[in-house]
């Protein structure tokens, strides 16, 4: 850390710990942390170079989802804005249908069909097709406490390093995917 940019290396530092923290709170306030994966792998990776700084917020790959929420094949009213949809064949096969089964079982939903006890895999195929149809909605978990933490950054260092909101998620969505 040198003299001349100590105060903007703290700055920095805090401003991803926050941003962090929030989440993780986020999750846990929001009920999306059923599994504690997604909390237990949100991070942040600061580094300082004579000329640069480098950010990321690293997570497990399904956080933008949950983050950004996912349009339904028939209907995108759970998440209107955001970049992914149902049925673009894009995710992996059956992965989808055994995150759903460890889902229910660590909620303890007990499939009942008029007050009987019910098929399991008949519950996961119904709650898969829900999702599939409806999408799942935008926590913001992560976008929320950034954006927020960002306005909160002092004035002279988004004008000394001119930084943009948009570009500084992509860049940090991208360090995170190479993680």
């Amino acid at each position: 850390m040198s003299a001349k940019t100590e105060n903007t290396e703290k700055a920095l530092d805090a401003f991803l710990k926050y941003t962090v923290s929030q989440a993780k709170a986020n999750l846990t306030r929001k009920k999306k942390n059923a599994s504690k994966n997604l909390y237990n792998s949100l991070t942040y990776d600061f580094k300082v170079s004579k000329n640069s700084f480098t950010a990321s917020i690293s997570a497990t790959d399904y956080a933008e989802f949950q983050d950004l929420g996912v349009k339904g094949a028939k209907s995108s009213r759970k998440a209107p804005n955001s970049p992914f949809k149902m049925g673009t064949g894009s995710a992996p096969k059956g992965k989808f249908k055994g995150a759903i089964d460890k889902w229910v079982v660590r909620k303890g939903i007990a499939p009942r069909n008029k007050g009987q006890f019910a098929s399991r895999d008949q519950l996961v195929r119904n709650i898969m097709r829900s999702i599939f149809n409806t999408g799942i909605p935008a926590s913001r978990f992560l976008s929320d406490p950034f954006e927020k933490g960002f306005k909160r950054l002092p004035d002279e260092i988004i004008e000394a390093y001119g930084l943009d909101v948009e570009t500084f998620l992509k860049q940090i969505i991208n360090n995170g995917k190479k993680n």
